[in-house]
């Protein structure tokens, strides 16, 4: 919970595919639902991994009162606009989430106060990949488009991925996701230092007249971004991927799928 009148604490949680359970035990009703209308396995796969992902950020953070509590108490649902939000029962948590994922990974990225809209918070993971030049031509502004070619070839790649990361970021932020012209965005002030650890970046968001800050990072192959609507620390990253969640009573933790779960682990998973 927010303490203070500092910046907003920003946190994060990454997970591999293997650590989803294999039973269902850890999802509510309403998530089971849903789930069971996912007629494609690879969705299903990847849907399964951002709840199960996003339910470890919440556990980690922001346990609720009475513990030991099982996970199928922590709900991510989605808004209309397809935003997660998160609910203890019918209460809705005063806490913003972002999900993404890639490549049998996911992250959950997560900010306090997520019922005030200036504290909001967008994340994302792209593979750092070739790409076509049309790629960048379709789907770039001009300032991004010059950003790339001044990188060398061995960061041009790693460059394209984190522009195109930021962009998702903001747009899931904005809520609007890629319905939005992705030149809405724009992405500057990119700080290359150490690629396994923090950097800046800033977002130009050109329809809403506002700037909004940026962080990012590799994960191995892959650029992790977030963005938030206030300036502050970078993301912390809270539990380790491997460790149980201490208080939760359902499932027992994550484990590696048993034979009968295959089918609900992802494949190489596309943009």
């Amino acid at each position: 919970m927010r303490t203070g009148h500092g910046p907003p604490a920003c946190h994060y949680v990454t997970q591999a595919a293997r650590q989803v359970p294999p039973d269902f035990a850890w999802l509510s009703l309403r998530e089971r639902e849903t789930l069971l209308g996912l007629r494609l396995a690879k969705r299903r796969a990847d849907w399964l991994l951002g709840r199960w992902t996003a339910k470890r950020a919440v556990a980690s953070r922001f346990p609720p009162p009475a513990a030991p509590t099982p996970l199928a108490s922590i709900e991510i649902l989605a808004t209309e606009d397809g935003a997660p939000e998160v609910f203890f029962g019918a209460v809705r948590a005063a806490y913003s989430i972002s999900i993404s994922h890639r490549d049998a990974r996911a992250v959950c990225a997560l900010v306090d106060g997520g019922r005030d809209p200036a504290l909001t918070i967008g994340c994302d993971l792209e593979r750092i990949e070739p790409r076509d030049t049309t790629f960048v031509e379709d789907f770039f502004a001009d300032e991004e488009r010059a950003l790339v070619q001044r990188c060398g070839a061995g960061v041009r790649e790693c460059a394209v991925a984190l522009v195109w990361s930021a962009k998702e970021s903001a747009l899931k932020l904005l809520r609007t996701g890629l319905r939005a012209d992705t030149r809405s965005v724009v992405v500057t002030h990119v700080n290359f230092g150490r690629l396994d650890d923090w950097e800046r970046f800033e977002i130009d968001c050109v329809e809403a007249g506002r700037t909004l800050p940026g962080w990012w990072r590799t994960l191995g192959d892959l650029v992790l971004t977030v963005v938030t609507a206030q300036p502050g620390a970078p993301p912390h990253g809270l539990v380790d991927a491997g460790a149980p969640v201490p208080w939760a009573e359902a499932s027992g933790g994550p484990r590696r799928a048993t034979p009968s779960g295959a089918d609900l682990r992802p494949p190489e998973a596309g943009r």
